[in-house]
């Protein structure tokens, strides 16, 4: 019997291949609970008073953290069980909001893909897009991990 939901090995993710997760959508709680969890204990997060008088910004707006670790999550479900070795390095961007009730999912395309100097394992580059329900960029990162070969 097949076991669903295990990650994708090093063969499986050749230079070019693309792929999106699921969508979640970021609620009000993920956002109290993620700044009280990290002591992100700004009023740009925290102050909904400072919020509704804020000419810049209309809602409750979720910490790039937060949708970063949001996009690892769907992410590690979807490619990572079993085979996801290391995570070794990124480069970040925060392109845009993300605000309670918008829904986010990751469109990933493979940047870069080699088999490491150990046997059995390659390393892989990404260029992940957390992207909005209304298709904007809300961040962007590249991470390199390691990830198993199937051999």
């Amino acid at each position: 019997m097949d076991i669903v939901g295990l990650g994708l090995f090093f063969e499986d993710l050749p230079l070019g291949r693309k792929f999106q997760t699921i969508g979640r959508t970021v609620t009000e709680a993920d956002i109290v609970n993620f700044i009280n969890a990290t002591g992100m204990q700004e009023v740009l997060f925290m102050n909904t008073e400072y919020l509704a008088k804020s000419e810049d910004i209309k809602g409750r707006v979720a910490p790039g953290a937060l949708v970063y670790s949001f996009a690892e999550g769907l992410l590690v479900q979807a490619t990572m069980q079993h085979t996801g070795l290391a995570f070794l390095h990124m480069e970040l961007n925060v392109r845009g909001p993300v605000f309670a009730g918008d829904t986010v999912h990751v469109e990933c395309e493979v940047i870069e893909s080699r088999l490491s100097s150990k046997a059995g394992r390659g390393l892989v580059r990404t260029r992940n897009m957390v992207t909005k329900q209304d298709g904007t960029v809300a961040v962007e990162y590249t991470p390199l991990r390691l990830v198993k070969c199937r051999d």
